[in-house]
């Protein structure tokens, strides 16, 4: 079986986090995906799998679960073999911990609609979003630093560090997974508003009326750009 041919891993943490947009384009593309959640078994290592793709989650990376580390492992295994990996939020900040970098609280949180600053060489991730300065969609508190060998991509001056590269793998802040249903979902189960801090400037968290009018117009100019990073991300299997 050649590299193409296997299929796709992803990890999931929670049951309202899934794949959301990413299924749909592997569907779309015909890959085959082979997705696990927190309560399944990982496969021992990525000796059958393509690529590698790890979602988001409520938790902090630096939390003692177990299939939080297996991930790492995970990632690390993936990353030795040349095998692409890319981190979505929770998935990002498990890719820099597991690289050694410090994962912790943001300057602040972002939920919603937020705008990012792009690296001149990020076009080879994102394409026209290095020029056309899209929204892309956010909720994190935390973050992470960059990794020795990191090359940075993107940040914002609430997060500085929302994206970097090493080589064929991509770790992200932000929420290019995103479809109508998944946010339906997170803007029912969760309210926004808990994240307030004193002091925070009030476009940081988002109400869920003025998420969803965003997204009218936000979401699909979103998936354009997800489109382009997953075409990069599986371009880059050996």
């Amino acid at each position: 079986m050649n590299q193409q041919q296997k299929p796709v891993l992803v990890l999931q943490h929670l049951p309202d986090d899934g794949p959301a947009y990413l299924a749909t384009w592997l569907a779309q593309q015909r890959e085959t995906m082979d997705l696990r959640d927190h309560g399944d078994a990982y496969p021992r290592d990525l000796s059958g799998h393509s690529a590698l793709a790890v979602l988001g989650g409520e938790m902090s990376a630096n939390d003692d679960l177990p299939a939080l580390r297996r991930g790492e492992a995970l990632i690390l295994d993936a990353m030795d073999r040349g095998v692409p990996v890319i981190g979505h939020c929770l998935g990002g900040q498990l890719m820099a911990r597991a690289l050694g970098a410090r994962v912790g609280a943001s300057r602040w949180p972002e939920i919603g609609w937020h705008r990012l600053d792009w690296a001149e060489q990020s076009g080879d991730w994102f394409g026209d979003a290095a020029q056309s300065d899209p929204e892309i969609f956010q909720w994190h508190g935390e973050a992470f630093e960059l990794p020795h060998g990191a090359v940075w991509l993107a940040g914002n001056a609430a997060c500085r560090n929302q994206a970097f590269a090493i080589g064929p793998h991509l770790a992200m802040q932000f929420h290019i997974e995103l479809d109508l249903a998944k946010l339906k979902v997170w803007t029912t189960g969760h309210d926004p508003a808990r994240h307030l801090r004193d002091g925070m400037p009030d476009a940081q968290i988002q109400s869920t009326v003025a998420i969803h009018e965003r997204a009218a117009a936000r979401l699909a100019a979103q998936q354009r750009v997800a489109a382009t990073i997953y075409a990069r991300w599986l371009g880059n299997r050996r």
